[in-house]
C-alpha cells in the first residue's frame, strides 16, 4: 500500500478546513467507500456546540447533530478533556480485567435509573442484541418469542432487523431470525392476543424515534408492564434514542412511571463517542452468564471516561432543565407555525425529541433547509425530525425555527 502523502496527514486535518474540498472528498468516497449510505455532497470537517463547518468554510446550525448522538453538542469540552486524559493513560484493555472507570460508569447509570447492572457494548443494535439474548436465556427454553411494534426500529444486525417491524428493512435479507411477532404501537388488546406459551418478552421504544417521534397513548406502557407481570414476561425498553436526558428526564420511562426489566442505551451515552449499554436488574443479570455474550471494545476506558463525563456535564450545567426549557420554545414556535402553515399535520414533542408531520414529502424540506445552512432530518417520508443538543441556546432555537418556518411557508404556497 502506498504511504499517505504529506498533504494527507498531520495538521491539515486539524484546522478549520479539510485538506480536500467537498467535491474531492465525494470522489474519494466513490472510489474507496461502500455506497450503502445516501449522503449529502458536503464534507464536514469541524464542529463546536450546535454548529458544524464544511470543507469550504460554510457554517451550519445543526438541529440533528450526530443522528442524535451529539446530545451535548459537537466536541463538548468536558468530554474532549476526559478523552484526552484517558488516551494518555490506557486506551484499551480486555474485559478479562477489572477497570475502575467501567465500574464507576455502571454506577452512574444505575444510580440514575432503576438500580440495575450494566453490560457495555458499542452501539444500539449491539445493546438490543444483548437484550434479546438475555430474554431468551432468562426464560424457559420453550419460550423464545418477543413481541415488538409496528413502526419501531431496533438496529441493523439480523436479530435487531427482525425485531424491527418495518418491511422496508427486511427486503432482500431473509429469511429473518424466527421469534418476533408484531403488534400495532399503542394497541394493548393486540398485544394480549399475541401472548402465548412461547412468548418470552416485549421489546418497545417508550417513544418511537425513527418511526416518526410517536408518543405512546396514555396507559399503554403501564398496560405492557401489567401484561408482562401477569404472564411472567420480560419488559424491555429500547432507550437508544430516548435515554441520557433527551426527553428532559434521564430516561424516557421516567415520564410514564413504568419501570422496565431491561433497558438499552446508546447514541448520546458517551457525549458523541461510540458506546452503549444494556441495564437489567440484579435478579435477571446472572442469566447473561460468562461465555454467553461479549463485546471486545465494550466499556473500554475511553468510552467509560466519556460516559462518566457525560453524566457529570449534564448535572453540573443543569442540562436536563435546559432541555425542558428548550422543549417549550420549540413547542410554542412549531404549534404556532402549524396554525399558520397548511402543510403541517401534527407536531409531536417530548423534551428534545421533535417530530413535525407534513402533508407533503419531507425530503425537499431537508434540502431547502440545508441550502439555508440549517441541518434537519426526515424520517418515514413525511416527518421532519429534530434532535437538537441540550446545550442549544434559546436564540439558536429561534433561529432554526425561523428558517424552518420560511421553508415550510414557501412550500405551502
Amino acid at each position: 500500500m502506498k504511504p499517505l502523502a504529506a498533504s494527507q496527514t498531520g495538521e491539515t486535518y486539524m484546522g478549520s478546513h479539510g485538506a480536500l474540498s467537498s467535491e474531492e472528498t465525494v470522489r474519494l468516497f466513490e472510489k474507496y467507500v461502500v455506497p450503502n449510505y445516501g449522503r449529502f455532497p458536503v464534507s464536514l470537517v469541524r464542529g463546536e456546540g450546535s454548529y458544524v463547518w464544511d470543507s469550504e468554510g460554510n457554517r451550519y446550525l445543526d438541529l440533528f447533530p450526530g443522528w442524535g448522538c451529539n446530545l451535548l453538542g459537537h466536541c463538548p469540552p468536558p468530554i474532549v478533556e476526559a478523552v484526552r486524559d484517558q488516551v494518555g493513560r490506557l486506551i484499551h484493555a480486555p474485559n478479562t480485567w477489572y477497570m475502575e472507570t467501567q465500574g464507576r460508569w455502571a454506577q452512574a447509570l444505575s444510580e440514575r435509573s432503576f438500580g440495575g447492572q450494566a453490560f457495555f457494548c458499542n452501539s444500539g443494535t449491539e445493546a438490543n442484541e444483548a437484550a434479546i439474548k438475555l430474554v431468551r436465556l432468562h426464560t424457559p427454553k420453550s419460550r423464545y418469542k418477543i413481541i415488538t411494534f409496528e413502526g419501531g426500529f431496533h438496529g441493523r444486525t439480523l436479530a435487531s432487523t427482525a425485531a424491527t417491524a418495518q418491511p422496508k428493512y427486511h427486503e432482500g435479507v431473509g429469511p429473518l431470525m424466527a421469534g418476533f411477532v408484531y403488534a400495532p404501537y399503542g394497541d394493548l388488546d393486540a398485544v394480549a392476543k399475541l401472548i402465548d406459551g412461547e412468548t418470552a418478552g416485549i421489546l418497545v421504544e417508550p417513544v418511537q424515534g425513527e418511526g416518526g417521534i410517536r408518543i405512546p397513548p396514555d396507559g399503554f406502557l403501564a398496560g405492557l408492564r401489567r401484561l408482562a407481570d401477569e404472564h411472567e414476561l420480560l419488559l424491555v425498553f429500547d432507550e437508544v434514542q430516548t435515554g441520557m436526558g433527551r426527553t428532559g428526564n434521564w430516561f424516557g420511562y421516567q415520564h410514564f412511571d413504568v419501570v422496565p426489566d431491561v433497558m438499552t442505551l446508546a447514541k448520546a451515552i458517551c457525549g458523541g463517542l461510540a458506546g452503549a449499554a444494556m441495564l437489567t436488574t440484579p435478579e435477571i443479570a446472572p442469566s447473561l452468564r460468562p461465555g454467553m455474550h461479549a463485546a471486545t471494545f465494550g466499556g473500554n476506558p475511553i468510552a467509560a471516561r466519556a460516559g462518566i463525563a457525560t453524566v457529570e456535564m449534564i448535572e453540573k450545567e443543569g442540562l436536563l432543565e435546559n432541555a425542558k426549557r428548550l422543549s417549550q420554545v420549540f413547542r410554542h414556535r412549531l404549534e404556532e407555525l402549524q396554525g399558520q402553515c397548511g402543510v403541517i399535520r401534527e407536531v409531536r414533542i417530548l423534551g428534545l425529541m421533535i417530530g413535525i408531520e407534513l402533508a407533503i414529502e419531507g425530503g425537499p424540506t431537508v434540502k431547502a433547509c440545508m441550502d439555508r445552512k440549517l441541518l434537519v432530518n426526515c424520517t418515514q417520508q413525511t416527518v421532519i425530525r429534530l434532535l437538537p443538543a441540550m446545550t442549544l441556546t434559546e436564540e439558536q432555537a429561534h433561529q432554526g425555527c425561523d428558517v424552518l418556518a420560511d421553508v415550510l411557508q414557501s412550500q405551502a404556497k
